[in-house]
């Protein structure tokens, strides 16, 4: 009798871690569907995907698509604009980095390089690049910014009511590139609700960081142009051309 106890104690025994170990993984996939759910939440709330969801370091590799000034655009950092400061980040396209960057909760769309690296001619990795001052970001313009732009509605450029003294706005339209002797000039077709031209920008001044995003979504013809309206174009020369005043455009996205 004594020995069939024993057999049936160690039996309970085994039984019971059995279920012990079947909860801990049964919690263990719970935890981790709970996480992937809250992080597609996340995508679902945000409009861009991120490499991490925590203030830190963060560190990966991709390939370089386009370079303006300080910013660089790397598919595999998703949902980032990585800026590196004091670099000329134009070497830097096309070529496969290596980037550890710091994340901030303040700044969610922004990964900022600490170090770069790049493959050597023999395939082994070197240091390019170190930070070794703050970042200055003095045309980025945050979701929350952008959200202060009013948008332009109803533009005519007969109407010069609808753009004058609005200082800060947005309008949708295509951006026109033009080869001139004195150089490179750019000029946005404002398109009405039918898409047909309702008038033409003059734009003075395109930032790095507005020209980044431009090349960025290079697949794009349109989109929307967010400006610093300046001063209206003499009627005379605005009946003819349909040039309804100058801007600059400090960012141009799809929303």
């Amino acid at each position: 009798m004594a020995n069939r106890t024993l057999i049936s104690m160690d039996g309970k025994s085994k039984l019971n871690t059995l279920f012990r170990i079947f909860g801990c993984v049964t919690l263990a996939f719970l935890i981790i569907v709970a996480g992937t759910t809250a992080c597609k939440k996340g995508e679902e709330v945000s409009p861009e995907e991120g490499l991490a969801i925590k203030e830190g370091i963060v560190e990966f590799e991709g390939v370089v698509k386009t370079a303006v000034g300080k910013y660089l655009f790397i598919p595999e950092a998703k949902g980032f604009d990585i800026v590196v400061q004091g670099l000329d980040t134009s070497t830097l396209v096309d070529k496969r980095v290596k980037v550890q960057g710091e994340y901030s909760l303040d700044r969610p769309s922004i990964l900022v390089a600490n170090t770069i690296e790049t493959k050597d001619e023999k395939g082994a990795w070197r240091n390019i690049y170190t930070r070794a001052e703050d970042v200055v970001l003095e045309d980025f313009i945050s979701l929350t910014e952008r959200e202060n732009f009013p948008v332009l509605e109803n533009l005519s450029y007969d109407k010069k009511d609808g753009w004058e003294e609005k200082g800060m706005a947005k309008v949708f339209g295509k951006l026109e590139e033009e080869a001139k002797e004195e150089g490179v000039t750019y000029t946005i077709v404002v398109l009405d609700e039918k898409g047909k031209q309702a008038g033409k920008i003059i734009v003075d001044n395109i930032t790095d960081f507005g020209l980044f995003y431009m090349k960025k979504l290079r697949l794009y013809d349109k989109f929307w142009f967010y400006l610093n309206i300046k001063e209206t174009v003499d009627w005379k020369i605005r009946r003819k051309t349909k040039e309804m005043f100058h801007a600059d455009v400090l960012f141009a996205g799809l929303f």
